[in-house]
């Protein structure tokens, strides 16, 4: 098969023929046709069989994907104004017609009726999966409502999607707008080569002369981490901490406090309407978690084993710090500065020691060999596939000589560009009408610095473990043994399930044996010392206590934002992540710190009321990859076991169920506690009482 009839052969969008402006138009159509197609089937049939019914619903919303999903990908990757304007034209109508489906009671009733039916037990497990969770989704909708309730439920869902949209948008306007331009090369003494360099490159891309700093997170992360001089540090930690808010240098310019608050008040007349006390729990039904409450009791347990560990993380930096001439107390834009000071320190270690032996190339390479030798899988690349960028690559993930999966990889930060890493689904594993298997593809996209100065991008290892996260979240989707859409892949997790193999596969970022693999000099091809390599894992676990710390205290912001929220007498947001920094943070933040107005994660992702999933994940994952340190990391029958376990059943059983499959046991905090370094084979006063069950 040709590149060009692999290009037509899975259905790949065509970015470079593609026309933003005819979409809504094209959407219309789509969205009335396969209203028409349902309405059919429902009226000519009142007692549908499964084949009767899921396949054509299928089909139909693989066709709108295939509309709707380049564009809401090129939204993230290449937000141009025209994509934008498509964007806002196209997400109103897509909302109004999920709302529309998800309260479609003849399709609700068609449902009941597959699970109440005698062909209900003759069902695969993943087809009966698909249909639980489609009654517990119509419920969720709203499919009960009356009509002038689900009038409100629609504009409410309308609302919030809108929301979301212009939270996203003025975020990355803030984040591109602001720029530090600096002529005196000595203001940045401390700096890296390859930052300065990549500085460089941002001033003449301006036609200006010096450096150029940006508020992109491998810019900002290099000034905290290397800028000698304070007052830089301090200028872009105010600028980054203060995007699109009321504060900092565009104070009131990209604003999102009255965005946030709007959507808290929303989300919170939704569950309300389908009845629930509160956002939270709306959200945690679809997930392991019992409850916000059981959530809350997690988070305070580990709060409780993590917090004097991170108190004494934070003594010794500030004792540190105050005999390299630092601050009494440590400012927030020091922490960052000092604690790589003394992370040199202590182990004579430094992050840009190691970058020359993460090259992006190499480090690439090595990620396929390890997902290989983990799952027997093995990824080429394919040529002459449309992309969206020079940049972007496009793969094959195969088994045994066959196909099963495929992916583009986005990795360099530019303009026009979310921030941050991700996976999105660009194609699903399922049957098609014509009964041919559609093979899922997967789009995976990371923000690293690109190559500069005829050198390959060097990565930091907390950048290589990005790539292997996200990765893990790819392999999840395309590694997928489940033929029903909804149920494949990621579809169907439990949310607080979902970063299981991501979390998972960064394990192997942190092996020897596996370092072995990849680690090697871009100049030289040596492979990484031995006394680095030594001196890298031994600081592993540096500031551990502190990092989880601040995990918690994102988590508990989330939760209680949107579980404590009472209309009569709101909180202002700042007030709720006030409350929560008094109670668990160690790193103080300025009264002007305004970090909610840039966390997407919960105002423009998927993760309100859920972003305690990284935590809970983090606990599965260590607890998973226990069974590869006792069997070996590398193990051939415990990959294939990771693989018809967890990886390969997608949605298809509870996310418990495929746990206990694969460990023989429920999930222990131990692990987690253990891989920190916090509490050796000890809780550490984690209670019993966090639940893991649904």
């Amino acid at each position: 098969m040709t590149a060009l009839s692999l290009q037509d052969a899975l259905l790949l969008p065509n970015f470079s023929t593609m026309d933003p402006a005819g979409l809504a138009a094209t959407l219309d159509k789509k969205l009335a046709h396969n209203q028409q197609t349902i309405d059919q089937l429902l009226n000519n049939q009142a007692d549908l069989s499964y084949k009767q019914l899921v396949p054509t619903l299928e089909q139909l919303d693989d066709e709108i994907s295939q509309l709707w999903g380049p564009l809401s990908h090129l939204h993230g990757v290449s937000n141009k104004d025209d994509i934008r304007t498509a964007f806002d034209e196209c997400l109103p109508k897509l909302t109004a017609y999920a709302t529309q489906m998800g309260q479609n009671k003849a399709l609700y009733l068609a449902f009941v009726g597959l699970l109440e039916g005698e062909e209900f037990s003759h069902l695969s497990q993943p087809q009966q999966q698909f249909v639980k969770l489609q009654i517990r989704d119509f419920k969720l909708a709203g499919v009960a409502l009356n009509p002038q309730q689900k009038t409100e439920y629609g504009q409410l869902k309308q609302q919030m999607a809108e929301l979301s949209t212009r939270f996203s948008n003025q975020l990355m306007d803030a984040t591109e707008f602001w720029y530090k331009h600096i002529i005196d090369s000595d203001r940045l003494l401390g700096m890296p080569e390859s930052a300065l360099q990549q500085a460089q490159e941002a001033a003449k891309a301006k036609a200006l002369e010096g450096y150029l700093l940006k508020l992109d997170f491998s810019c900002y992360h290099s000034v905290m981490t290397f800028a000698d001089q304070r007052e830089l540090r301090q200028e872009m930690y105010q600028a980054f901490n203060t995007r699109a808010s009321d504060q900092g240098p565009q104070g009131g310019q990209f604003d999102n406090s009255q965005v946030m608050e709007e959507l808290v008040d929303l989300r919170h007349k939704v569950a309300n309407l389908v009845g629930f006390d509160h956002y939270a729990d709306y959200s945690i039904a679809t997930k392991m978690a019992d409850s916000g409450r059981a959530v809350e009791v997690f988070l305070l347990d580990l709060a409780k084993g993590c917090k004097p560990q991170a108190e004494a993380d934070m003594r010794q930096l500030q004792k540190f710090a105050t005999k390299e001439g630092g601050a009494t107390p440590l400012a927030a834009w020091d922490v960052a500065y000092y604690s790589e000071k003394l992370r040199q320190n202590r182990y004579h270690l430094s992050q840009e020691e190691l970058k020359p032996y993460f090259a992006l190339p190499q480090v690439q390479a090595g990620l396929f060999n390890v997902v290989r030798r983990i799952y027997g899988v093995e990824v080429t690349s394919c040529r002459g596939i449309s992309t969206w960028h020079e940049d972007v690559g496009f793969y094959q993930v195969g088994y045994q000589g066959k196909a099963i999966g495929y992916f583009y990889f986005d990795l360099y930060a530019r303009d026009q560009k979310r921030g941050g890493a991700w996976m999105d689904e660009c194609r699903n594993r399922q049957f098609k009408a014509n009964g041919e298997l559609q093979l899922p593809v997967a789009y995976l996209v990371c923000n690293f610095a690109p190559p500069v100065g005829g050198k390959p991008a060097l990565l930091t290892h907390g950048e290589v473990t990005t790539l292997f996260h996200e990765f893990g979240h790819g392999l999840h989707h395309m590694m997928t043994n489940i033929d029903v859409a909804g149920v494949a892949g990621i579809n169907g997790v439990a949310w607080d399930a979902v970063e299981l193999p991501s979390q998972l596969l960064e394990n192997w970022c942190w092996r020897e044996e596996s370092l072995r693999l990849f680690a090697k000099h871009y100049q030289t091809g040596a492979a990484l010392p031995e006394d680095l390599l030594q001196k890298m894992l031994a600081a592993k676990n540096f500031q551990a206590g502190m990092f989880v710390m601040r995990q918690l205290e994102f988590a508990l912001f989330d939760l209680r934002l949107h579980m404590n929220y009472d209309p009569s007498a709101p909180q202002s947001i700042q007030s709720v992540l006030n409350a929560v920094r008094e109670e668990v943070a160690v790193i103080k933040a300025p009264q002007w710190n305004r970090f909610q107005h840039g966390f997407a994660h919960i105002f423009a992702g998927g993760y309100a009321s859920g972003y305690y999933s990284y935590l809970w994940a983090e606990v599965l994952a260590a607890d998973v990859f226990s069974r590869f340190e006792d069997e070996g990391i590398f193990n051939a029958n415990t990959g294939a076991s990771l693989w018809s376990d967890i990886t390969g059943q997608g949605g298809s059983r509870d996310a418990m169920d495929l746990f206990t499959q694969f460990m023989g046991r429920k999930p222990s905090v131990d692990a987690l506690m253990r891989s920190k370094g916090l509490a050796p084979g000890d809780k550490q006063g984690v209670s019993k009482g966090a639940s893991y069950e649904s």
